[in-house]
């Protein structure tokens, strides 16, 4: 007999920099193991020739050798070889995320639908200060485009809804987020004043896709991890991670970075459910055990619509029978209809959404799983 090969991750990998090549790194971690991986590979930028200011004076750009290819096939190499490793580490629940500009998101884009993955979104992240194009032949480049996509289109993926509307003052979230690159007193420079990493990004922009798409404890995995934004976002949601980077430099700037954020506490750190993870409770539930009896009348906020309760958890109204959904669209005069705040029970003269039946039974639940 086979012996199951397990799936967890040695405890001396958790919240380490691994020093090494992402690709060979990454076959040391098992299958389906990752919760979330956050990529910023390399651009692949072409930049051949030092660029001035209009004063002469040379702009700070990314020519390290990290972001240097031979041609787009040596690159698409190099792409798809990390790729297939997230692909393998990722669990059938998790989700990848990964940032490039013009140079280089689309060729990543189409391997990852040809991995299997199954795009969710694509994130414009654009900047609020971003650097002036100097030569004046092009429009200033002011923003990255990430891809979220989830291992393959039948996954579970984790979406924390609420807490992404809740951050963003009860408004849903859009896929187009306004933050400023990484600056002042955050942007790590050596002891010249030097950027120690020229694509650092900035702990907002991590912050977001790290709250929305895991959950406390969950194990991130950044392959690219650089001056270690993940890694320290990461810790101060509470999550576990685990970075990968080749620069003895970087590391360095990175582990000192890691080791002066604080960690909250656990109280500190939950999220707003989401709906899609609670219990589902159907209508006919309500019904079943007493909350709502057969044949009661049930009403639209403003007593002008009013349906029967059936025994089988249906709503009849004049000639036409359905779930609460389907009579309060027809009342609406919509497609769809959220039943279970548009229709109302009658107690002591008061009217009250039948969601609050909902919650009580949810609340009851909840007590005896504590």
């Amino acid at each position: 007999m086979l012996k199951k090969i397990s799936n967890e991750i040695p405890k001396k990998l958790i919240n380490k920099i691994l020093h090494g090549d992402s690709y060979a790194t990454m076959q040391k971690l098992p299958d389906d193991s990752i919760d979330l991986i956050f990529a910023d590979p390399p651009y692949n930028l072409q930049l051949n020739d030092t660029l001035y200011r209009p004063d002469y004076s040379e702009v700070d750009a990314v020519t390290e050798d990290w972001d240097k290819f031979s041609d787009f096939k040596s690159y698409d190499e190099f792409t798809k070889e990390w790729l297939y490793e997230c692909k393998r580490v990722l669990k059938p629940s998790g989700s990848i995320w990964v940032i490039g500009s013009y140079h280089n998101i689309f060729r990543i884009g189409y391997m990852m639908q040809n991995f299997g993955f199954w795009t969710l979104n694509d994130i414009i992240w654009s900047k609020t200060n971003p650097m002036p194009h100097f030569r004046g032949r092009r429009f200033t480049n002011a923003h990255e485009t990430i891809i979220w996509a989830a291992k393959d289109k039948n996954s579970r993926y984790r979406f924390n809804y609420d807490s992404l509307k809740s951050l963003n003052d009860n408004i849903q979230m859009r896929s187009d987020w306004t933050i400023p690159i990484c600056n002042g007193k955050e942007r790590l420079r050596d002891h010249d004043g030097n950027k120690i990493h020229p694509t650092q990004k900035p702990e907002a922009l991590l912050y977001r896709i790290i709250l929305s798409s895991s959950d406390p404890n969950a194990i991130i995995l950044d392959p690219f991890l650089g001056s270690g934004t993940t890694a320290v976002v990461a810790k101060k949601l509470g999550r576990r991670w685990i970075g990968i980077e080749n620069n003895p430099e970087y590391i360095t700037a990175a582990n000192e970075r890691i080791k002066n954020t604080s960690k909250p506490s656990p109280d500190a750190i939950d999220i707003k459910a989401t709906k899609r993870d609670q219990v589902r409770i159907p209508f006919g539930v309500l019904v079943e055990r007493g909350y709502i009896e057969i044949g009661e009348k049930l009403y639209c906020c403003k007593k002008k619509n009013v349906a029967i309760v059936k025994a089988d958890g249906s709503l009849q109204s004049n000639e036409i029978v359905g779930s609460i959904h389907k009579i309060g669209a027809h009342y609406q005069g919509t497609e769809s209809c959220n039943g279970w705040t548009y229709w109302h029970y009658l107690r002591n003269n008061n009217l009250f959404p039948l969601d609050n039946l909902r919650e009580e039974i949810k609340s009851n639940l909840d007590q005896k799983i504590n």
